[in-house]
């Protein structure tokens, strides 16, 4: 059976776009993949974090995994820390990428900046981890987001530089997965910048610990023009804020965009605003009942990432056994 591999950091709250573009078409992989949902927390840590709240935030992404629809029966959960292979084998994985490969990581120059100089080894050095993490399990398929994509083709790129190296087919080369029509949600107040845990305004984003009132009071103080909503993407394409409450709409409905817009064409925002309102609330309000319900209870979910930790490791000192024997390491 092939198997899938992904995983959150556990920055912040989760909101909309981790929903639409990534957290819902998990629960629909279950019934198709072998599949390990991680919180990538070793990750959190190339940023500066306050430890209590790394903690609390880990359990939040554990719990918002299930509140989505994950099964933690058929599904590993747990907290990438907890296997030390993710670490061990990024070590030996870095021994074997070129420099050169991760100079052209987009992700690193775009958080870096101008202080590159002065970025931790963590940032730089992230995709190798990732790497790690998805060949680790030897997942075949990984869901990725198109800011992620680069990562995926340097961990294909690794995989293949160490079969042909040890001259083993050790390591698959997982394929992307890039699923459904909200693969890349827009901020609430900026139709042409991706919704952010990091932006500093809460308007910009719904939070799937939003209560009712909170989802509908955003997104009637969302963006918009002044126009009516057109009948044609290619229109809608023109308009950025218009096409990015189309496509939650769409993908909260299940519907493409063009069916989104054959039900709305011509109405106003405030019309199609409420339409949104009613939708999303519908939607969501289920997840974040069953989020605030698993974050009341932080021993059980502590259970759960433990089990699926216990299971990871067994997966884990497999690979790590070949690979060390592969390399020639002694094994205890």
């Amino acid at each position: 059976m092939n198997r899938i591999f992904s995983g959150m950091q556990p920055t912040r709250l989760l909101h909309l776009g981790n929903y639409l573009g990534a957290l819902r078409n998990w629960v629909a992989l279950q019934d198709q993949y072998e599949c390990i949902f991680c919180v990538v927390d070793l990750h959190a840590l190339t940023l500066p974090q306050d430890a209590p709240t790394l903690t609390k935030n880990i359990r939040a992404v554990a719990a918002a995994y299930i509140a989505a629809g994950i099964d933690p029966d058929r599904n590993l959960i747990y907290n990438q820390s907890a296997v030390s292979g993710h670490s061990e084998l990024a070590w030996i994985f870095s021994c074997h990428t070129p420099m050169g490969w991760l100079n052209r990581m987009t992700q690193f120059k775009e958080k870096a900046g101008k202080q590159k100089d002065m970025a931790a080894l963590g940032l730089y050095a992230y995709p190798v981890l990732m790497a790690a993490d998805i060949l680790l399990y030897k997942a075949t398929h990984v869901p990725v987001g198109e800011d992620q994509k680069q990562h995926l083709e340097l961990a294909r790129d690794i995989a293949g530089a160490f079969n042909r190296f040890y001259e083993k087919d050790v390591f698959p080369l997982p394929e992307p997965q890039i699923l459904g029509e909200a693969t890349r949600v827009m901020s609430l107040r900026d139709g042409t910048k991706k919704m952010s845990k990091s932006d500093e305004s809460d308007y910009s984003r719904i939070n799937l610990t939003d209560d009712a009132d909170a989802i509908a009071l955003k997104i009637r103080k969302a963006k918009t023009d002044p126009e009516p909503l057109p009948a044609t993407l290619e229109e809608l394409a023109k308009r950025a804020e218009a096409d990015n409450l189309v496509t939650i709409y769409a993908a909260l409905e299940n519907i493409s965009k063009q069916d989104a817009l054959s039900r709305h064409a011509g109405a106003t925002f405030s019309a199609f605003k409420a339409d949104l309102c009613d939708l999303a609330v519908a939607k969501l309000s289920p997840i974040t009942d069953k989020m605030n319900q698993l974050l009341g209870d932080p021993a059980e979910l502590d259970r759960i990432l433990r089990k699926g930790a216990d299971k990871a490791n067994e997966i884990a000192a497999r690979t790590m056994a070949e690979v060390k024997d592969i390399v020639g390491l002694l094994r205890p």
